[in-house]
């Protein structure tokens, strides 16, 4: 049974309803802020735009581990914490 979360996943059209700026650093910040440094909204767009069911996340952490831009070429990251103090308030997120 799938979730209502990847349910609403498939759905292509589906756009933000608003967005606001991040204040302060948590697990879910730091990974909109991977996505968006590979020039994505957020998970939501990367799967649509990528047509992938799973991003491939730090089984430790929780954390991307590695997104493919738009241009083909990748990103990886780190296990820990890349998203510092000062460009938290640089993260988008959106509300769906």
């Amino acid at each position: 049974k799938k979730s209502e979360v990847s349910e609403a996943m498939t759905k292509t059209d589906m756009k933000p309803k608003s967005m606001y700026r991040a204040r302060i650093w948590s697990d879910d910040v730091e990974n909109l802020y991977r996505f968006q440094q590979a020039g994505y909204r957020d998970e939501v767009e990367y799967k649509q735009v990528k047509q992938v069911d799973e991003v491939e996340c730090w089984p430790e952490t929780g954390f991307v581990k590695k997104l493919q831009r738009r241009d083909n070429t990748f990103y990886y990251y780190n296990k820990q914490r890349e998203c510092e103090d000062k460009d938290v308030r640089k993260v988008k997120v959106y509300v769906y």
